[in-house]
């Protein structure tokens, strides 16, 4: 597989290795590959903005300080901005959709195929987001359905999983998120195209986040998961990326820990300084 510009830096570790011939301790010094996963950070801004409000905004976002070196930037306007939104932002910043049909055409009124969002210029699109999965009622089959439907049109995805605050409560947020992922693997040939979002949905919206020692359990979860169920290789390079009340106060702190990749953002990312100053918290991951 091939994953997205992962950085590779060399560090020395010491092995303490017992020789089976003589039961000596000897000392062996090796090189080792840390691989890094690139950071992500998307912004999704919901049934948010106007042509005039998202002009000011990206003004903001095109002078933030960042670099698409060290962290991949997906900003997600209404389906009505997509155009526009795609012809003012920098090349450094790139454009989601926040929903897909299951079929390229036909007669699915208010829908948008995967084939329409790359027609546009938009290079990923936001799949199985909580307020689709628990206002609009899909399921875990039809998340997975579209999810396969963008990924062989050539659309990249965010796919979101998550529990509510009853099945955190009775201890079921990893049988929750197993079952959200069940079917979709099947639908993932590639997964350097996929971001897997963890965002309990008790955390959306409520001013609430998870605290890192919390979102970072999750994570390690499903990343073990995707270990078993997929492979370690896979496991190891995926990003999965946290959702839920991040803001600038609490993101640099997140982003610390080893399994969190990066962030969807909700309504922080409307204010353009503040998102960048959570696209700057990547630096935690060098501390």
């Amino acid at each position: 597989l091939h994953y997205p510009l992962r950085r590779q830096r060399q560090m020395c570790i010491r092995d303490r290795v017992s020789t089976q011939s003589t039961g000596t301790v000897v000392d062996h010094t090796r090189v080792v590959l840390k691989m890094s996963r690139k950071f992500f950070v998307g912004g999704n801004w919901k049934m948010n903005g106007t042509k005039s409000s998202i002009d000011a905004l990206v003004k903001q976002l095109n002078a933030g300080d960042f670099s698409a070196e060290h962290v991949d930037v997906v900003v997600s306007p209404p389906s009505l901005y997509l155009s526009h939104t795609i012809s003012s932002v920098k090349k450094e910043i790139q454009v989601a959709a926040q929903n897909c049909y299951k079929a390229a055409n036909g007669a699915f009124t208010g829908e948008i195929s995967p084939e329409q969002i790359k027609d546009v210029g938009a290079t990923w699109v936001i799949l199985g987001h909580s307020e689709r999965r628990n206002v609009l009622h899909e399921s875990e089959e039809f998340v997975a359905e579209k999810v396969g439907k963008a990924l062989s049109a050539g659309v990249k995805v965010i796919l979101c999983v998550g529990e509510k605050l009853d099945e955190r409560e009775a201890g079921k947020t990893l049988e929750v998120v197993k079952a959200q992922l069940k079917p979709c693997l099947a639908q993932i040939k590639d997964w350097s195209h996929v971001v897997i979002a963890y965002e309990p949905v008790w955390a959306i919206g409520t001013g609430k986040v998870a605290t890192p020692a919390q979102a970072q359990e999750t994570h390690h979860q499903i990343r073990d998961h995707i270990g078993s169920v997929v492979n370690k290789d896979t496991a190891d390079h995926v990003r999965i990326i946290y959702g839920g009340s991040v803001r600038a106060n609490n993101s640099e702190e997140l982003a610390s820990q080893t399994d969190i990749d990066g962030f969807l953002v909700g309504g922080a990312s409307l204010d353009g300084n503040e998102f960048v100053n959570i696209i700057k918290s990547q630096k935690a991951k060098h501390k």
